[in-house]
């Protein structure tokens, strides 16, 4: 009864350490050093082109390259954040507070290696989350039927309009375009043709990787060649590292902001749609606040700088963890992953781990192998990376947009993708330049048909009651509703005190 437990985790395991497997890992953690050393390309973007190439690839393999671009970015993109002051992806926004500080004070190098020890606990710290929580949440939400498994998908949305950095309604608009994108194709109930415009391509629907590709490759390249080629910077990074490894006595000083990181980044990694950027900032505060020396933060400091990074990392595992037992995209780079998973015949969600048992242990083995080889990467090739920072702008431009119109191509060798790809790749750069954000629009469009089918399911059976009668449906709507409308109050009630402050007292008149 052990060994027959035990063999899905084994089989699990197997497969990862298959030589071809470990092959793509070491491809994927090239490519996630650079594309995060790099400002400007973020991992959701080289996740959308490398799924382009990866859907040929047996499951785990094209898991095993697009997971481990998505650990090693974690790491890479510490180093613009420190020697030029430039996030490398948005998750490293708060080691610019104190990584740039440190590198002035040329203490670069001891900031690296800490980032990176950091990174790699909190990496460490959400895959034992992703290994202990995953199997349960998928066996409470199998006993979802078609309201709540609505509800669920409404949550998702709305937890990624909520943060959409303020831009509520902006972020509806743009979830509500991909809802509208969804019902291209065949009607999911009857099969019927619906807004193809007699276009046969698009009785499957509109290609989401096209769009993907479109939206978070094309797009940002458009966008940077309009701001970049009008003010390019020609900051130079900072090349006096001083010394590299910390001892142990400031090893110790950094058990606490470690754990700070990582009990945060936890929670927060565990929230759809709430990434490594606000866990970041949520735990460099919280270590100020329990700090014994909270002077120093923002002038360069170690605890400030280590807290950040384990938080940012440590959500990983919950957004793994939700995406795959839930169906809902922990964040836009896992929203991308979705796409690529139901080419290969994978539909994340509640019955995933019933139909792939062995699916857990794989993508533990693949982000644990990931970390290890990551970290030490990390330590060894800091000064080859300074002049990848001095790297022409233009040059990456050109090889992401061949990658993109190459990558998009060999999905299905269809000219028409490729068109598709350019269309939304404008559109994107539309919603860029006013402030559109374009994860709320991918969402809704992979999200869309999963939504409407469970909804119209719920109508057929026993109305909206169905719905409304539900605990759980009842609870995720609440928790959605609140999300779409708390953010505006509070923002209204910051204006109002703001105003309220610059309004001079009145005095009387004599």
């Amino acid at each position: 009864m052990i060994s027959i437990a035990a063999s899905p985790v084994t089989d699990g395991i197997m497969t990862v350490l298959q030589v071809d497997t470990l092959l793509y890992i070491g491809l994927g953690i090239a490519v996630g050093m650079l594309v995060g050393a790099f400002p400007g390309v973020t991992a959701t973007m080289a996740v959308a082109l490398a799924s382009g190439f990866t859907l040929t690839l047996e499951p785990i393999q094209g898991l095993a390259v697009l997971l481990t671009i998505y650990v090693a970015a974690q790491f890479g993109d510490r180093v613009p954040a420190i020697l030029i002051n430039t996030p490398g992806t948005p998750a490293s926004i708060s080691t610019t507070f104190d990584g740039y500080p440190l590198a002035l004070k040329g203490q670069a190098g001891l900031a690296m290696t800490t980032s990176a020890f950091g990174s790699a606990f909190g990496m460490i710290v959400g895959i034992i989350i992703l290994a202990v929580a995953a199997v349960p949440l998928s066996e409470f939400a199998r006993q979802f039927g078609p309201p709540e498994m609505f509800a669920l998908v409404v949550f998702g949305l709305t937890m990624m309009v909520g943060v959409s950095s303020g831009r509520v309604i902006k972020g509806l608009a743009a979830g509500a375009f991909g809802l509208l994108l969804a019902t291209v194709g065949r009607d999911p109930i009857t099969g019927d043709a619906r807004f193809t415009m007699n276009i046969l391509e698009l009785n499957g629907g509109i290609p989401f990787i096209a769009v993907i590709i479109g939206f978070f490759g094309v797009a940002e390249v458009l966008n940077q060649i309009l701001t970049r080629a009008r003010q390019e910077s020609h900051v130079k990074p900072v090349t006096q590292m001083g010394r590299w490894m910390p001892g142990r006595k400031l090893m110790r000083r950094l058990l606490k902001p470690m754990g700070i990181g990582a009990a945060t980044g936890s929670v927060v990694g565990l929230v759809p749609a709430v990434g490594g950027d606000i866990a970041g900032v949520i735990a460099w505060e919280n270590a100020r606040k329990a700090s014994k020396h909270p002077e120093e933060f923002g002038k360069g400091s170690l605890e400030g700088l280590t807290a950040g990074d384990t938080s940012s990392t440590a959500t990983l595992g919950g957004s793994v963890t939700t995406t795959m037992a839930l169906g809902v995209p922990g964040d836009s780079v896992m929203a991308v992953m979705i796409g690529s998973m139901m080419i290969w015949g994978i539909q994340p969600g509640p019955a995933l781990f019933s139909t792939h048992p062995d699916l857990v242990s794989s993508l533990v083995t693949i982000m644990l192998i990931a970390t290890i080889l990551t970290l030490g990467l990390s330590l060894v090739r800091m000064r080859g990376m300074v002049r990848l920072l001095e790297l022409p702008s233009h040059y990456l431009w050109v090889i992401i947009l061949i990658f993109c119109m190459v990558g998009t191509y060999s999905i299905s060798n269809s000219v028409f993708d490729v068109f598709m790809m350019m269309i939304f790749g404008l559109i994107g750069l539309f919603m860029l330049r006013f402030g559109f954000p374009a994860g709320p629009a991918v969402l809704g469009l992979i999200l869309g048909p999963l939504a409407e089918a469970n909804l119209r399911r719920a109508l057929i059976t026993d109305g909206w009651n169905s719905v409304f009668t539900s605990p759980i449906a009842l609870l995720l709507l609440t928790i959605s509703a609140a999300a779409l409308i708390v953010p505006p109050l509070r923002q209204r009630a910051k204006r109002r005190r703001l105003a309220a402050a610059r309004v001079p007292e009145q005095t009387p008149l004599p």
